[in-house]
């Protein structure tokens, strides 16, 4: 070997489950009863320098599982998913969220800066699977929502509406439908109790979300189209799951359910890590939240997570900035380091109170 030969590594960026690894920077998978799979766990699991290449390692280098070991894929991305906040009202406070406890001023996105941006995130159309309108706000409280969606769907975007139903009017439904289904509609939804549905979430909205939800449970909204049923995987949660699937059964809505979590750290109750994670290896919020998505508020910034309520970690300003800068600048690519276990987070880290974090321990 030359001083010029390179030596091989496993891709630091790589996420190893138990059934499958993938890498956030392809979009590829291997899973487990491929022949290479534990090949590539071991080189995960334990790190070496390869100088030569077997026929095995040949092909993992050729996929970019194997990289040179001075390559820096820090300032790489793979768009897939955007959150395009519009604004910061929501019409609840649940105690599950945040804004439960740290209700947000009105700030609302500009019409040119929305379709600016809406324009640039269409250049990555190719590997967006979804856009949405909000992080921590209720979208279609916005009376500029149908047109937003509509301008989205004129760039051929995959549109992903996540809300809690209480002003998806039958007017709105009616737009939606009439537009074409959006890609997915997602109402997330406690229980059927009226009084412990306005504790949960100060707001005694429970007629009218339902009201509205029948208006549209039939109708094209959405190509998939999901009531989520947030809890605590209790007796109770079962319960009011069991309640909506039969409220619903026969409809466009798949009833889902899923345990809340606390916000890496944010809130008092939901799932959470048993300790702090001491090495991080990544992360698998829905995909690679710093390699494969974007957080835009409504000034036109780029938070580093959905988790990250109080906007600490800003990796840039799309007000003066492409998106491209942003996804490829200085500071995600430190904070990517980071969360990789490439450089070592400070000890009160995002990630390390996170139960979607990777860990190599």
């Amino acid at each position: 070997m030359t001083s010029s030969t390179p030596c091989w590594i496993a891709s630091p960026y790589l996420h190893l489950h138990d059934h499958v690894i993938l890498n956030p920077h392809t979009g590829l998978g291997i899973a487990s009863d491929d022949p290479v799979f534990d090949e590539l766990r071991r080189l995960i699991l334990n790190p070496e320098r390869l100088e030569l290449l077997n026929d095995t390692q040949q092909r993992l280098a050729d996929d970019g599982w194997i990289i040179p070991e001075d390559r820096d894929l820090s300032k790489k991305f793979r768009l897939r998913y955007v959150s395009l906040e519009t604004h910061t009202v929501c019409t609840q406070a649940c105690a599950f969220c945040p804004v439960s406890i740290a209700p947000r001023d009105p700030e609302y996105m500009t019409k040119e800066l929305f379709g600016r941006l809406v324009d640039e995130i269409s250049r990555y159309r190719t590997t967006i699977e979804a856009v949405t309108l909000n992080n921590y706000n209720e979208p279609t409280a916005d009376r500029r929502f149908s047109d937003q969606v509509r301008l989205l769907m004129e760039h051929d975007l995959p549109v992903a509406v996540l809300s809690n139903g209480s002003t998806f009017t039958p007017d709105k439904v009616d737009a939606l439908v009439e537009m074409g289904p959006i890609s997915y509609l997602s109402i997330n939804i406690s229980s059927l109790d009226r009084e412990r549905y306005a504790a949960e979430r100060q707001k005694d909205h429970l007629p009218m979300v339902i009201s509205n939800l029948d208006y549209m449970k039939d109708k094209p909204v959405a190509e998939t189209m999901d009531i989520i049923v947030l809890g605590q995987q209790d007796d109770q949660h079962r319960t009011d799951a069991a309640k909506l699937r039969e409220h619903f059964a026969g409809s466009r809505f798949n009833v889902r359910d899923f345990e809340i979590m606390d916000r890496a750290g944010y809130l008092p109750i939901g799932l959470k890590p048993d300790r702090p994670h001491e090495r991080l290896r990544g992360c698998n919020n829905l995909g690679s939240r710093p390699i494969e998505h974007i957080h835009i508020n409504p000034r036109g910034q780029c938070v580093l997570c959905c988790e990250d309520y109080d906007e600490f970690h800003i990796i840039g300003d799309l007000t003066t900035q492409s998106i491209d800068e942003v996804l490829t600048g200085e500071e995600v690519a430190r904070l990517r380091r980071m969360i990789y276990g490439l450089e070592e987070a400070p000890a009160d880290f995002i990630c390390r109170k996170c139960v979607f974090a990777l860990s190599g321990e």
